[in-house]
């Protein structure tokens, strides 16, 4: 059995959609998708439209939140504070009433268990939607922040950076991010597992797509961060979370 793991899309429907033709062409049985659909990119509907037409188990990230109440002091750097909720309430003029309570309504943890094979797949920590994790945190670090329930294979999303790693006799994945990786390759990044009678197998999957063409949709409106946003897509890179 393969199951595709997909986060952080950010409103990039292009990227999505290279993405899920590529799930597709890789005949995987099942796609988690773990949250931050529409907050900063240019098209949050269509975004959340394709992830809903999946049929897949959705559960929230961050920036979900941020969509339905806004973002709030101290969840930000306070000198981007101001201007994050100028996107977030462009995101909300996107949006149909529909799309808002159903991100308002998404779970925040997602437990499965296939092929005898345990899995606890959430956006940033088990405890929280905003805690950052960094590929290079200590063993130490990990095992207190991820391993909080019983699994064999943890899997989050949130700082953009795709990896996997093994400690403590378990697999940790992060997916990277969809629509806005912060590792400098402009290439979508997801990740697929691999399950057969208690065994498994990960892979990162790097996915190209037109980033001129979302460079494009970004010039032609009026969102209210587009020079930014323009250089993270071409740079893939941030310097905050």
């Amino acid at each position: 059995m393969k199951i595709a793991f997909i986060s952080d899309i950010h409103g990039n429907a292009v990227a999505l959609e290279a993405v899920l033709q590529n799930i597709k062409a890789r005949n995987a049985d099942k796609v988690y998708v773990l949250g931050d659909i529409c907050y900063r990119g240019p098209e949050p509907q269509r975004s959340l439209d394709l992830v809903r037409e999946l049929n897949a188990e959705v559960i929230k990230g961050n920036a979900d939140e941020w969509v339905v109440r806004g973002v709030q002091q101290g969840e930000v750097p306070a000198q981007a504070l101001e201007m994050m909720n100028k996107e977030r309430d462009w995101t909300i003029t996107q949006l149909d009433t529909e799309s808002i309570d159903y991100l308002k309504s998404l779970p925040s943890e997602s437990k499965i268990e296939l092929e005898g094979v345990r899995i606890h797949a959430y956006h940033a920590t088990p405890q929280s939607l905003f805690d950052v994790v960094l590929p290079d945190e200590s063993e130490e670090t990990l095992i207190e922040s991820q391993m909080v329930q019983e699994a064999e294979i943890y899997i989050y999303a949130h700082i953009h950076k795709p990896y996997i790693r093994y400690t403590n006799g378990k697999c940790i994945i992060n997916t990277g991010s969809v629509g806005l990786p912060f590792d400098g390759l402009n290439k979508a990044s997801y990740a697929m597992v691999e399950l057969h009678s208690n065994n498994y197998q990960t892979v990162i999957i790097r996915v190209d797509y037109d980033v001129e063409k979302v460079i494009d949709q970004f010039r032609v409106i009026d969102y209210p961060n587009k020079e930014f946003m323009i250089k993270v897509l071409k740079n893939a890179y941030i310097r905050e979370v």
